[in-house]
């Protein structure tokens, strides 16, 4: 079983950039799809953008194109995911989930899921 810590979540001005990290422990990185999800307050978890084992492939919501980057680095056990041009509507928890299956990771239905970091953006 693989466990998921997120880190790098903060408060930001609308307009403004924020790197969150997961970090992958218990089982190796490099086995597992892995994606970013979100919940704001009063509202379902939503899928954000996910990737694939070996990093090649990506996948995104259309609410963040073009904005947020996701990557991923095996060596370190860590996935990025890369936040620029920051909105007020981007506040939320944001999680990181891994699974073996890459449509799991597509969706908000992962096996494995992180605590949360909590991304604010302020107007």
């Amino acid at each position: 079983q693989v466990q998921l810590i997120e880190s790098g979540g903060g408060l930001v001005q609308a307009g403004g950039a924020l790197s969150v990290s997961c970090t992958t422990s218990g089982r190796t990185c490099s086995i597992y799809h892995i994606s970013w999800c979100r919940q704001a307050p009063g509202r379902e978890r939503e899928f954000v953008e996910g990737i694939s084992r070996s990093g090649r492939t990506t996948y995104y919501t259309d609410a963040v194109k073009g904005r947020f980057t996701i990557s991923r680095d095996n060596d370190k056990n860590t996935v990025y995911l890369q936040m620029n041009s920051l909105k007020p509507e981007d506040t939320a928890v944001y999680y990181c989930a891994a699974d073996n299956d890459r449509i799991a990771v597509t969706t908000t239905r992962p096996d494995y899921w992180g605590q949360g970091t909590q991304v604010t953006v302020s107007s």
